[in-house]
């Protein structure tokens, strides 16, 4: 059954260079049950508006720095199989920003997963660059206290194309985007969970950056909200061209952004401006 519906996939999307996007936004709390529902309720939406890949922010199962929860939640696995059931039942591609994977050492993992419409996982991606930042005597993080570092820069291939893999703080490293693109990739994940304090300031500018100098579509879908640890996060996902046009874009509540996605607009940007050529 499942060849068969692989087959019809396949199919369906030969040679298509059109494709609906969505990217959902949330306000991710420390329960699991609550953020499935309302991912759950966005999902809804998003194949409503006939999307055929939807994209999750980062810490979207789990919004916590408790290790007792942290731990809990990647024992149940319960949130990755629920993504696993959905895009099934919808026959969609789905893209988790972030879940804790919980690593021999004791530490985690935050890793992308990108499931395809027959439940199976295409690829994950561990978080390279941790969020270890001062900000102010008030305001500082170190996600290295729980998680560690990624070490293997992937891509996922689609059927419109390959998708560059990459999480939040990894959005300031322009490196790992250029080799991201060397290797093929003609759309970047970037879900986030941006501080409301960077965001404000930074996250446009870099989002726009990114997909301008690689001529490529971004997908950042981003949490929002003050959470149950204390945060504040900024909002704003985004769906940019690859020339640096906004097609989408979030406030700062819970929603579904979306857009029609047009294949050709990567090799017209990259003929204007060949500087992908150039490294």
């Amino acid at each position: 059954m499942q060849l068969i519906l692989v087959f019809l996939i396949k199919k369906l999307m030969k040679n298509k260079q059109e494709f609906i996007v969505s990217c959902i936004q949330t306000n991710s709390s420390e329960n699991e049950d609550k953020n499935i529902n309302q991912v759950n309720e966005l999902l809804v939406e998003a194949v409503k508006l006939k999307s055929e890949v939807v994209f999750l922010p980062e810490c979207v199962g789990i919004f916590s720095d408790s290790v007792e929860l942290l731990n809990k939640f990647s024992k149940s696995m319960k949130f990755l199989q629920f993504i696993i059931k959905c895009a099934v039942k919808y026959k969609i591609f789905i893209s988790i920003g972030s879940l804790p994977f919980k690593t021999k050492n004791k530490k985690f993992l935050n890793r992308s997963y990108v499931i395809n419409p027959v439940g199976k996982v295409l690829e994950t991606y561990d978080k390279i660059n941790l969020f270890d930042v001062y900000l102010s005597e008030k305001e500082n993080y170190l996600e290295s206290k729980n998680y560690d570092a990624g070490k293997v820069i992937k891509t996922c291939k689609l059927p419109w194309g390959k998708l560059g893999l990459s999480i939040c703080y990894d959005l300031r490293f322009p490196s790992i985007y250029k080799k991201l693109s060397k290797q093929g990739a003609r759309f970047l994940s970037i879900p986030a969970a941006f501080t409301k304090t960077t965001g404000k300031v930074h996250w446009h500018a870099l989002v726009k950056s990114r997909a301008i100098e690689n001529g490529c579509f971004v997908f950042a879908a981003c949490q929002c909200g003050k959470h149950d640890n204390g945060r504040e996060t900024f909002g704003h996902s985004v769906i940019i061209d690859p020339w640096g046009n906004t097609l989408a874009e979030g406030k700062d509540n819970p929603e579904v952004i979306s857009a029609k996605i047009d294949l050709k607009l990567v090799e017209i940007a990259r003929r204007k401006i060949p500087s992908m050529t150039k490294y």
